[in-house]
């Protein structure tokens, strides 16, 4: 037998070439038509021209789209509730370590923390004005009247919250809310946490005026709280 006899028993006339002997693109390729073939098949398309595949194959690729987005939704989901679950954490974290560093309950610590952070303020520092006002005593009362965890005076908060009375005064949620909004309008007023502070405690008329007159306000109230003055 020729050698040509034997290439052509070995191949066979007409037979595609076997995929050992393509290059890797066209293998790819080939297995791509392949599995295109067999999935048509499975779908009885196999003998339908292009436009007909195109029309068969519609409501399932609709489908196989509306299956997609909806497991792109719960994937979008579950990421947003994972990000919540962690920011949950991370806070109730933060109000824990507040109750164990300042040794006071955990719901106290929990109001204080979300008052300050509606109100703009950085935690850490109104846990410690409360600390430094009224050693974090509900029904503290100073000489001059001040009132309350963040030793609020009645005048200051008829001034905030028109209809506000002196037993409002004492309820935890008001007067820690009061107390926390007219620190922030005075940092927004002063600009400055050492002047706000000081206005604070001393009142902004007194410091507005010594400041007015090149005098410096301090008095060691500021660094009570920010650790310097």
């Amino acid at each position: 037998m020729s050698m040509s006899e034997n290439r052509g028993n070995a191949v066979g006339a007409g037979a595609p070439a076997p995929l050992d002997g393509m290059r890797s693109a066209d293998r790819a390729a080939h297995r791509r038509r392949s599995l295109a073939v067999t999935a048509l098949a499975a779908l009885g398309l196999a003998a339908l021209s292009v436009a007909g595949t195109r029309a068969a194959l519609a409501p399932h690729l609709n489908a196989l789209e509306a299956q997609a987005a909806a497991a792109r939704a719960e994937t979008r989901d579950a990421l947003s509730g994972m990000v919540e679950l962690e920011q949950e954490l991370e806070r109730l974290r933060t109000v824990s370590e507040f109750s164990a560093e300042y040794d006071i309950p955990a719901d106290l610590a929990e109001v204080i923390h979300a008052a300050a952070l509606h109100e703009n303020l950085e935690p850490r520092f109104a846990f410690q004005l409360v600390a430094i006002e009224s050693g974090f005593r509900q029904r503290a009362i100073s000489p001059v009247g001040a009132i309350g965890y963040a030793q609020v005076m009645p005048a200051t908060a008829a001034w905030l919250e028109p209809g506000v009375t002196v037993d409002d005064l004492f309820d935890r949620d008001t007067n820690l809310q009061i107390g926390f909004r007219y620190l922030r309008m005075l940092l927004d007023q002063y600009g400055d946490a050492r002047l706000a502070l000081l206005a604070y405690n001393r009142g902004p008329g007194v410091v507005s005026a010594m400041v007015s007159r090149g005098e410096d306000p301090a008095n060691g109230y500021a660094r009570q709280i920010l650790g310097t003055e």
